[in-house]
């Protein structure tokens, strides 16, 4: 820390009291100055040779009683005139960062200038302040923190315009210029120990871009934001950096940013932070990372900031959601609401990151230029998968809430439901836990909610967590078996089995025809599956997996032989239904008869399309 020494003589001020200062000397005092509470005896002669505001009050003061001045009003108060009393004294006084700032308003209170005396205490100071304190980074932030009940008058004198070039310009300089010591806030890193040395026993370490940025977190609000404006005027330090420095600020002043919780605090300044962080955040898009903007946001909507700010942050979050995580976007309703989080707001968030593809294709229709600037805002097929897999992720966190409703779920759901996914494992998780929380939910919502979701898409392992699930709907349960055996059809080298038409019009949703009348054959579908039938779908699968193996190790009989024995497990898994059990009872004879004939896939297709009018399965028995 820089510092200036004034004066020779011994410090003589004596203290009686906690409210009278005098000057231990064989001449009795004067003068009395009474600054606040506080009661100087002084003499005329050092204290008029050097203030010109201190003539004029002395004068005006009758003969006849004792000289007693009341300048209660002077800036920095008893301390600082007590700075100004000993340099007229020319008693030894020692100003640095930290109360340099009042003496100087003191001085010009007092008018302590040069037209009254050479050298006074006005002149001393601001050559200090030129050559000593704007020159330290350390001293520049401290003057500049003590300038705060100060203000005012210092605003006047220039000096805080004058303080904030000086941080700013030492901010910006090239980082290879840069002293580490500049910075005293930043914990030692590992190589500031002493521990590490190079070949020369000098040590050597390179100085990071931010190294400012924690230093600032020192100012009040105001100031950090004039600093950090001067800064980006400059436009020296990149976006990024700007970015960190904000960040920073953020953690330091708002309690509990850090931990996604704002604690207790003056909600209105709260308020006002968070204004003045998203104000200064930085255009380019990926200067502060999304983490970050969603932190913003949910400590705008705890402090219920304006719309305004929750709209800024809600179109940058949009802008680079990809890159968010699940955790990010749990935004807590405030007190009050019937949701624990607050869905709408991702919806908006939404609809930002969508709309960067309509303002993208919109703007590419102009000159070249334009054109390379605007294509960077059209959405990649990255950056819709990895959107996709976050709301997916996202909707199975929620559906933990018991009072989310299905709509907000299957809304939140189709808004990506365009976006290319190779799976939909994440999407059958969020769906099944939304079934697992929400057990009253009605058949008819059962089959709304799983309409979201495409069980070709569903891996392996889903696939058999599916088929043993007692929350679908039999209907989903019967379409995942198709496929599953589908796919393993194919992986043995079989074709495809062709799909029977009863098949066909369960996975369109057509289950109407113009031949038979039904009855009770969707409620059985969308029905959920009970414990007997996924025990008996989980045999077709062990079933199909042996198939497989068999089909595989005999697969020089031809492929239209495989072809049958697909199909032919197709029928099995259809016919092994609670639903059907009728109807087989009544044709189990001649099923019986054509087992081991070629015409066993006509029948089979002839007795699917005959459930269509099948009674309802309650009350059947599973026929294996």
């Amino acid at each position: 820390m820089k510092f200036m020494k004034l004066g020779s003589k011994p410090d003589s001020f004596q203290t009686d009291g906690k409210n009278v200062r005098y000057v231990a000397t064989e001449l009795a005092s004067d003068v009395v100055v009474c600054v606040g509470d506080v009661k100087f005896y002084l003499h005329k002669f050092p204290l008029l040779a050097k203030s010109a505001r201190l003539q004029k009050l002395v004068g005006t003061v009758d003969e006849g009683n004792v000289d007693e001045v009341d300048i209660h009003d002077v800036p920095g108060g008893s301390t600082a005139f007590e700075i100004c009393t000993k340099f007229c004294y020319g008693m030894s006084v020692t100003l640095n960062a930290y109360n340099v700032v009042a003496a100087r308003c003191a001085a010009e209170y007092l008018e302590m200038h040069e037209s009254v005396e050479k050298g006074n205490l006005v002149y001393k100071i601001d050559v200090f302040l030129s050559s000593s304190i704007f020159r330290s980074w350390k001293d520049s932030i401290l003057v500049l923190q003590s300038t705060k009940s100060l203000l005012p008058l210092f605003e006047e004198l220039k000096l805080v315009s004058r303080c904030i070039e000086s941080i700013a310009s030492k901010a910006s300089v090239d980082v290879a210029d840069v002293d580490w010591s500049y910075t005293y806030n930043r914990k030692k890193l590992h190589e500031e120990n002493g521990n590490d040395t190079n070949h020369n026993g000098v040590r050597s370490r390179l100085v990071p871009q931010d190294w400012w940025v924690e230093d600032l977190c020192e100012l009040g609000m105001d100031l950090y934001k004039r600093v950090l404006v001067n800064i980006k005027n400059k436009g020296i330090i990149s976006d990024e950096v700007i970015g960190e420095a904000l960040k920073a600020y953020a953690q330091r002043r708002l309690p509990g940013f850090s931990k996604d919780m704002i604690k207790g605090g003056d909600i209105q300044k709260i308020c006002s932070i968070i204004e003045m962080i998203v104000w200064l955040l930085p255009t380019e898009r990926g200067s502060v990372s999304c983490n970050f903007l969603l932190k913003l946001l949910k400590a705008a909507i705890w402090v219920n900031s304006g719309e305004m700010v929750k709209d800024e942050l809600t179109s940058r979050i949009g802008q680079q959601l990809e890159e968010a995580s699940i955790n990010d976007l749990l935004i807590r309703n405030r007190t009050g609401e019937s949701t624990t989080y607050d869905v709408g707001i991702i919806k908006r968030i939404l609809d930002e990151f969508k709309m960067q593809d309509q303002n993208g294709g919109a703007q590419v229709e102009g000159g070249h230029e334009i054109q390379e600037v605007r294509k960077l805002g059209i959405l990649s097929e990255a950056s819709k998968l990895m959107v996709a897999k976050l709301i997916d992720g996202y909707l199975a966190e929620i559906s933990k809430d018991p009072n989310l409703s299905l709509s907000a779920f299957i809304d939140l759901a189709e808004m990506v439901s365009t976006y290319p996914r190779p799976s939909h494992d994440g999407l059958y998780r969020a769906i099944d836990m939304y079934l697992k929380e929400h057990p009253k939910i009605s058949k008819s919502e059962r089959k709304k909610i799983c309409r979201l979701m495409d069980c070709k898409k569903l891996s392996a392992d889903a696939c058999m967590h599916a088929v043993q699930n007692e929350r679908l709907p039999l209907r989903i349960v019967v379409q995942v078996l198709f496929f599953e055996q589908s796919r393993a059809a194919a992986s043995s080298g079989c074709s495809t089995p062709d799909l029977p038409k009863a098949m066909r019009d369960l996975n369109s949703g057509s289950h109407g025809s113009s031949r038979t009348a039904t009855t009770n054959t969707d409620e059985d579908w969308d029905a959920v599956a009970t414990a007997e039938e996924l025990r008996a779908l989980k045999g077709e699968i062990a079933a199909m997996r042996l198939g497989n193996g068999i089909a595989r190790s005999n697969s020089s009989n031809g492929k239209s032989n495989a072809d049958k024995a697909v199909i032919s497990k197709m029928k099995g898994l259809l016919m092994s239904k609670r639903m059907f059990s009728k109807l087989w009872l009544s044709k189990g004879k001649q099923q019986s008869e054509n087992s081991g004939s070629d015409s066993s896939e006509s029948v089979g297709l002839v007795t699917i399309e005959e459930t269509k009018s099948t009674p309802s399965r309650k009350g059947k028995h599973l026929v294996s």
